[in-house]
């Protein structure tokens, strides 16, 4: 299967060279030099993937509201910030949009941008695949999670997780009660970003639950340590 990856980049020599490099892995890129012309791309098709700048042009936040709308359209699809700006805060709000990964082009070369992109990929057929047994199922309190269809509810209403929510959310709701420390959740997540990071999509999920549930605290913070999972 060949996928297909949309590139978001206002910089043309850049978009060239890793519309390039990505070709070269064997990825069919559609590349985007402008917000508007990636939005009018997505309402005809989705990629497989979505590869995007933060700035865009004269629109600081452009990747950050096409990340939005393409949550809209599809809340799995993986999207990776490919962008100049290194800030914790422009990785937080990245991540906490929905992002699978935010890298900074300073430290991400043409050689490992398709590594990582492979593995995402490598993630996203692990959950086409779904074995012949017995469905797995997580239950913790009002908490359910269908472990082969990457699925979860709480109190019966089904939650819209990205991928690395997703396995975060499973890693606590495993051993409920149990610490988990930021390096434990990454591993889980199959993720290496900041210690913010983590913390910035622990409040995503906890900001899904409370969307379904005001009063939701299952989730609590161990400051200095991580997070446990604690029902009620």
């Amino acid at each position: 299967m060949v996928y297909t990856i949309a590139l978001v980049e206002d910089d043309d020599l850049l978009r060239a060279n890793y519309t390039q490099a990505l070709e070269r892995e064997g990825y069919r890129v559609d590349s985007y030099g402008s917000r508007p012309e990636a939005e009018a791309a997505f309402r005809q098709q989705l990629p497989d993937m979505a590869l995007l700048d933060v700035m865009l042009h004269d629109e600081k936040e452009g990747g950050f509201e096409l990340c939005r709308q393409l949550r809209q359209l599809s809340p799995t699809i993986p999207i990776i910030f490919l962008t100049a700006r290194d800030s914790d805060l422009d990785r937080v709000s990245g991540l906490r949009l929905g992002a699978w990964d935010y890298l900074t082009k300073n430290t991400t070369t043409l050689d490992f941008l398709p590594v990582r992109i492979s593995s995402l990929f490598k993630m996203v057929e692990s959950l086409q695949t779904t074995p012949d047994v017995q469905e797995s199922i997580v239950k913790a309190g009002k908490l359910r999670i269908i472990e082969e269809r990457k699925q979860v509810f709480w109190d019966d209403q089904q939650l819209n997780l990205t991928l690395t929510e997703y396995w975060l959310l499973l890693s606590l709701a495993r051993r409920p009660g149990h610490v988990k420390s930021h390096d434990q959740l990454m591993e889980a997540a199959n993720v290496v970003v900041t210690n913010n990071a983590i913390t910035a999509h622990i409040r995503r999920i906890r900001d899904k639950f409370q969307e379904i549930d005001a009063d939701f605290d299952a989730i609590r913070t161990e400051y200095g340590m991580g997070y446990r999972w604690q029902t009620p």
